[in-house]
């Protein structure tokens, strides 16, 4: 008996980017992900990669088209919907979007911002649950120790490890990242890449990430999106990737074909 066919988390229809200065950004993307996956989108700088990830949370709005999350227009979604809609969707940042002058703690409860009323999280009124949901995240990021430390004391893997705590504690079904390991020696690299399968795998996250390092691409996703001047000109599974594939993407040989 064949298992009935997964709906799309994330649905892109037709979605096209034109900033205010006329450039394009994004040109007729259409994508589709599945719940499970892990998908990692390459390309050179400047080919839109950042501009379709931040479209998918809407911290972006799109010229054209429609983005679905699960199934519900987050393109459309107003005030309370769309709050809701933020609260399946975390993101992590290259910069690390963190509040250097408060503790770790703060921060990563701030993944739990989208559940409370602003005049509750503005106080601190954090509920003990989830306080718990806070050690608990940092203990698996190996940043126990650090929880009343400031942000700003800590080294630039060590926030990044923060980000990634604060989104196990949002608890989405989609974790957007934004190339999450561009400022971070290989190692460490390599610690946030495993948080980030960790939420794919043992708690069922998708995953979508921006990654500039083929190698970790390749190491990591179960499916890659390749990026060319805002259009999508690559998508395959892992095991038909290949090598030349990949270096096609770069070099802008136009045999890879754009596939949508």
């Amino acid at each position: 008996m064949t298992k009935p066919e997964l709906k799309p988390v994330i649905d892109v229809q037709h979605v096209s980017k034109i900033y205010d200065n006329g450039t394009s950004g994004l040109s007729d993307i259409n994508l589709q992900v599945k719940p499970g996956e892990f998908v990692v989108i390459v390309g050179l700088s400047g080919a839109g990669k950042s501009t379709l990830m931040r479209s998918l949370n809407r911290l972006h709005q799109v010229t054209e088209g429609h983005v679905l999350i699960d199934g519900r227009s987050i393109t459309e979604a107003k005030g309370r919907n769309l709050r809701q809609l933020r609260r399946d969707v975390a993101m992590i940042f290259q910069n690390f979007n963190l509040v250097k002058q408060s503790t770790v703690l703060r921060n990563v409860l701030a993944g739990r911002l989208g559940y409370y009323p602003t005049w509750q999280s503005s106080l601190g009124l954090f509920k003990e649950a989830d306080k718990q949901r806070a050690y608990k995240a940092l203990e698996r990021v190996n940043l126990l120790d650090k929880v009343y430390q400031r942000v700003d004391q800590l080294s630039g893997g060590q926030q990044q490890r923060v980000a990634v705590a604060r989104a196990f504690v949002q608890d989405p079904k989609i974790v957007l990242a934004d190339e999450p390991t561009a400022s971070l020696d290989p190692k460490t690299a390599h610690l946030v890449m495993n948080d980030l399968k960790s939420m794919n795998q043992e708690l069922g996250k998708t995953v979508v990430a921006n990654l500039h390092s083929v190698a970790l691409a390749k190491e990591y996703a179960t499916r890659i999106i390749g990026l060319r001047a805002g259009r999508i000109v690559y998508d395959e599974s892992i095991q038909n990737v290949t090598d030349a594939d990949l270096a096609d993407i770069y070099n802008g040989d136009s045999s890879v074909g754009e596939r949508q």
